[in-house]
């Protein structure tokens, strides 16, 4: 038993409102509900908030295309993201929005608090604008050709080609993502907040334990490069806030939307009155704080979050906890593969418990990304919860029914298994503490092992045939039993509706510290089935879904003529231009990750006598380890180019607009690296 009572409140990263949630998000929320339940399994003073992130130049848009007011897509959003994530037993103390009266006040009070400490500074910067939709478009609404290397259609910040960053200015041929104008460059007075002021405090707070290791080191790459001022503001039209006595200008979505956990929770204190906000937030509180997020968002809650919240007067966070990313069969999810699932296509098709039990498998707290390996995935859950946990009961609930009027014994002459059981709660305790589920979930399949064999070996249905040995029978069967509760207990947390389903049958009610329990002379209920094996045809039908909807979402209304009415043939060529180009097969003798590059893999390939280093901006669809040992096409004879990762000596060929949805070429059987393509 805990000591003393924490005081606690979680908060995970908030889902945008411009989609539905899909299994890639459920990651962090099921990571986060574990610790969260397992807190208050414990008896601590556990609150779990979060909120929908709905303000942006996106929703903004995207309930135009939809004919509707921002207010009622935002709204539908928040109760679809609400249904999916009840479905899968995350179980939140309040669910809440960022456009909200609580977020409107805090937005304000920490802004004003800002601006009167000094950290608020204006400067008039020049902006690309939108003629024909009469706005400031963002970073990403502005497409053109890079400045760097010439790759058309990229975006207004990156190259997806060469990994190049710049200002949207300096791209050329620029055009509006949102209507195709060309746009134009206007001057706008901007509003930053002050992030280098804070910069001692940051390296001594990133240092502090706050944060995993490896975004302390990231932080680090950071500060090396110098923190910049933050632009806080856009210019109207604008889904949000207005800034407080500048009438036009609005909050950036990022100043707000942290600032929702906050509104969030104050919310569920005026209406539940079951937590004191000031305790929580305030500079000297002593409660703990954590945030759960995926490692993109890393930069705004470990640098501009907690600077906001010091500069303003409120306390920081005890911990910023980052995931990883998830993929799919060792690649990233595709649309067109049908990996790309939804929260409800999963939900339409299999049980919640079974992803929440692989991924707290595989979670560590680290910051490593999570492969759902869709084979493994059946046999795990199948092997683990099925045939080993459930199979305990299963094997021994009949003849405590049948035999024995439905009673454990009334006195256990042997519980050395069942004290082996319980002194391992502490280790397992403190795996759950330090967010090492996969470890808590192999000490606790240990321990089905060691329970599965003391079965076996007791072997009470052959025991059974001699009625002489009722007792002994009616002693193994028992402790099987509570073996078996004892390993629900510590699952509970993963595995919730397992959990409640098993604590029907075994008329009991479980808290963490019920481990230290054994049950005697206890009645439980007949057994039923608990749990269904996973059917691989229930995986396949759910990608096949998944394939379809994501085909029927990409089909235009019209009649189209498919990929060359969406992206037409260039302009007609002489054979003599095309024949400059010297087309070569080659085997990707190597793939690895490229440090600081997002979308960038460096390739080592193999011409057939000598080798070429390319980075080729395919991290978004493959998994390095993948591509090793495969053939490609690439462009052998391009001038190297000098890129901030390193030389780049050529190019391979792929196919696809873009992100999940790319395809590099695979020449036929038999070719061999270094031949020519003519």
């Amino acid at each position: 038993m805990p000591t003393a009572t924490r005081k606690i409140l979680v908060t995970n990263a908030l889902p945008y409102a411009n989609g539905p949630i899909h299994i890639g998000h459920m990651l962090g929320y099921i990571q986060a509900d574990i610790w969260v339940r397992f807190q208050k399994l414990r008896g601590h003073e556990c609150h779990y908030v979060c909120a929908d992130d709905a303000h942006g130049t996106p929703i903004m848009l995207k309930a135009q295309q939809l004919g509707i007011a921002p207010e009622q897509m935002i709204a539908d959003m928040n109760a679809a993201h609400q249904a999916d994530f009840a479905d899968f037993h995350v179980a939140f103390d309040h669910y809440h929005s960022t456009h909200s009266d609580e977020n409107r006040e805090l937005a304000e009070l920490i802004y004003t608090r800002l601006r009167d400490n000094g950290y608020i500074k204006t400067k008039t910067i020049e902006q690309l604008f939108d003629p024909q939709k009469e706005m400031f478009l963002p970073d990403r609404f502005v497409k053109g050709t890079c400045p760097k290397c010439g790759a058309e259609d990229q975006y207004g910040d990156n190259c997806d080609v060469c990994g190049a960053t710049y200002s949207p200015t300096e791209l050329k041929n620029p055009k509006s993502a949102v209507s195709g104008a060309t746009p134009e460059l206007r001057q706008s007075e901007h509003y930053f907040f002050d992030l280098p002021a804070f910069e001692d405090m940051l390296k001594a707070w990133t240092r502090s334990g706050s944060l995993q290791d490896e975004m302390a080191n990231k932080l680090n790459e950071w500060f090396e490069s110098g923190l910049q001022m933050w632009d806080i503001s856009r210019d109207a039209p604008y889904f949000g806030f207005e800034i407080p006595d500048a009438p036009g200008k609005y909050f950036y979505v990022w100043l707000d939307a942290p600032i929702g956990y906050m509104g969030s929770f104050k919310h569920y204190c005026n209406t539940t009155g079951k937590a004191d906000f000031d305790t929580y937030w305030e500079a000297n509180s002593d409660a703990e704080l954590y945030h759960f997020i995926g490692k993109d968002i890393i930069y705004f809650h470990s640098l501009f979050w907690p600077s906001m919240l010091k500069g303003a007067n409120f306390r920081q966070p005890t911990n910023v906890w980052a995931h990883g990313f998830i993929t799919v069969n060792g690649t990233k999810m595709s649309k067109s593969k049908g990996t790309f699932v939804m929260a409800r296509t999963y939900l339409d098709h299999l049980d919640p418990d079974y992803l929440r039990y692989y991924f707290a498998a595989k979670l560590t707290n680290r910051i490593d990304d999570l492969d759902l390996n869709l084979t493994d995935f059946a046999q795990r859950v199948n092997a683990d919860l099925v045939g080993k946990v459930v199979n305990i009961a299963s094997r021994c609930a009949g003849f405590i029914s049948k035999k024995f009027d439905g009673k454990l014994a009334a006195q256990l002459t042997d519980t050395a298994l069942i004290d082996e059981f319980q002194a391992a709660g502490a280790g397992i305790t403190e795996a759950y503490e330090k967010r090492e589920f996969s470890k808590a979930m192999r000490d606790i399949m240990a321990l089905a092992d060691k329970a599965n064999f003391y079965i076996a070996e007791k072997e009470p249905w052959q025991l059974i045939k001699d009625p002489a040995k009722a007792d002994e029978v009616h002693q193994i069967c028992s402790v099987g039993i509570n073996l078996f509760r004892l390993l629900m207990v510590y699952l509970t947390p993963v595995v919730p509706a397992l959990a409640e389903r098993v604590q029907e049958f075994l008329n009991d009610e479980f808290s963490w510290n019920s481990y230290q329990r054994v049950l005697t002379n206890h009645a439980i209920s007949p057994f039923k089935a608990l749990m269904q094996r996973i059917e691989m045809d229930k995986v396949n039908a759910m990608i096949e879904d998944s394939k379809q909807q994501n085909e029927a979402a990409n089909t235009p209304a019209s009649t189209s003529n498919g990929e060359l009415e969406r992206d037409p043939i260039s302009a007609e060529i002489a054979y003599d231009d095309f024949a400059k180009i010297d087309l070569r097969i080659a085997r990707i003798a190597n793939a690895e990750h490229v440090e600081g590059a997002d979308k960038l893999l460096k390739l080592t390939l193999d011409l057939g006598g000598e080798t070429r280093q390319v980075f080729a901006g395919i991290k978004s669809a493959y998994a390095p380890e993948k591509l090793i040992g495969q053939h490609t096409v690439m462009v052998a004879n391009l001038a190297p180019r000098k890129m901030r990762f390193g030389l780049s000596e050529g190019m391979v060929l792929a196919a696809g607009p873009g992100g999940d949805e790319l395809y590099i070429l695979n020449p036929h059987d038999g070719a061999k690296p270094g031949m020519r393509v003519k």
